[in-house]
């Protein structure tokens, strides 16, 4: 099949100019954290989910409400306690003694964004059926299946830093996270900026300026991104290289890695990777596309051992060495 990698191109460029203004309109209340803003896109254009990890106070409610109030979509944001049931989440059944029947009343979940704050603070069922809609994008209550929204994203966050009272997530439901990205503080300047914002009241409102139909056309260029064969190849070896090292000369790594990443790993990686090609303005796929992506697919799915931990050893320092030693086509 003949692929016209400039006539994607001229579509992706066309679509970028409602990119700018989504990212801009972000900006009006966000300040710096461009890699969270980015990671956020990455997703929306995929169709995946982000799992973030920071501490609090780093503005994670704020961009994906900014995000959702730019893309003219619902937003919830659900505060994950120990407490929580799965109907508080979902919604569920109640009955009407009058008419002797039960209606449906539908939870926060059938919003297009959702924000599952601290999400390790509820139990696993909780999670399962937070999980099961995120894999399967719809919602069974009762007898009767729902459908969510086209556009159905899961931006959950977890707190490094205080795991009293906790349920971590078990690996296999990690996983179902297209992406896992690390926030950090920002710098000294941007902060200063934050200050200067706060003290005058906050920024301006943020406006409709992005429609859904317009995120479904650019979910639907994302899918013409060529993707050449040896680009796949290498999205292949550095997946196959989490699961037997020393295929690849990492002898060092194979007492590390206890399990190696999942197949979701090698199908999020060109995924992902073709949505950095859209945001960078291309029609096709470079393996920078993939190694800027790599670290937040791969980093909740390579799992250490506790030699690793002796050694203070972290999934980042893994997956780096496997992008510094994978030959690159």
């Amino acid at each position: 099949m003949t692929v016209d990698v400039q006539q994607i191109r001229d579509r992706v460029l066309a679509q970028s100019d409602a990119l700018h203004r989504l990212r801009a309109e972000v900006g009006k209340v966000l300040v710096g954290q461009t890699e969270m803003v980015s990671r956020l896109l990455t997703a929306l254009l995929s169709g995946g989910h982000v799992l973030l990890e920071g501490v609090p106070g780093l503005a994670k409610t704020t961009t994906i409400k900014a995000l959702a109030q730019a893309i003219a979509v619902d937003f919830k944001r659900i505060q994950f306690t120990p407490d929580l049931l799965p109907a508080d989440l979902v919604g569920t059944l109640v009955f009407n003694p009058r008419e002797g029947s039960f209606t449906t009343r539908k939870g926060p979940i059938f919003s297009s964004f959702i924000l599952a704050d601290e999400i390790n603070r509820a139990p696993s069922k909780v999670q399962s059926a937070l999980l099961e809609a995120m894999q399967e994008r719809q919602v069974t209550i009762g007898d009767e299946t729902f459908p969510l929204d086209p556009l159905f994203l899961v931006m959950a966050t977890q707190n490094p830093i205080e795991q009293e009272g906790t349920y971590p997530l078990p690996e296999a439901q990690v996983d179902r996270f297209m992406l896992k990205v690390k926030v950090d503080y920002p710098k000294k300047d941007e902060e200063r900026r934050v200050v200067d914002l706060a003290l005058q009241g906050g920024g301006p409102a943020v406006k409709p300026v992005v429609q859904p139909a317009d995120i479904a056309a650019m979910r639907e260029t994302v899918q013409l991104i060529y993707v050449d064969d040896k680009v796949k190849d290498y999205i292949l070896n550095l997946v196959r290289a989490t699961r037997a090292p020393t295929e690849f000369g990492l002898k060092d790594l194979a007492p590390l890695i206890e399990f190696g990443a999942s197949p979701r790993a090698t199908i999020f990686l060109a995924i992902g990777a073709r949505s950095i090609a859209f945001l960078e303005g291309r029609g096709y796929v470079t393996p920078q596309d993939v190694k800027d992506v790599a670290h937040d697919v791969l980093r909740h799915r390579v799992l250490l051992s506790y030699e690793a931990e002796a050694e203070n050893v972290d999934a980042d320092d893994v997956v780096s060495k496997i992008l510094g030693e994978v030959p690159v086509p």
